[in-house]
């Protein structure tokens, strides 16, 4: 059931560009977990950030940071691990 409700809250994101009061506490309720990460994403990728109330704004900014850590961490492992090969091809 709850599946359901958050795939339609996403879609309901992404068709009006806007939620209704309860549809943000249903979704602040179900918190990043599941299929309600999907509609929270959708959500904040189709819902203005001007429209967001306050506890969503934060949510959306705290995702972009641990997004964008999160890439740099694995550019970092990239790195690495081809600095390792690179050595390991050189040894005779």
């Amino acid at each position: 059931m709850r599946g359901a409700a958050s795939v339609g809250t996403g879609a309901a994101a992404r068709l009006n560009g806007a939620l209704t009061p309860e549809l943000y506490a249903a979704l602040r309720d179900e918190g990043l977990v599941g299929t309600a990460e999907d509609a929270i994403r959708d959500t904040l990728t189709f819902v203005p950030f001007r429209d967001l109330p306050p506890w969503f704004k934060r949510r959306s900014v705290c995702l972009t940071v641990r997004g964008t850590l999160e890439g740099w961490w694995l550019s970092a492992e990239d790195a690495v691990e081809d600095a390792r090969r690179a050595l390991r091809r050189r040894r005779p």
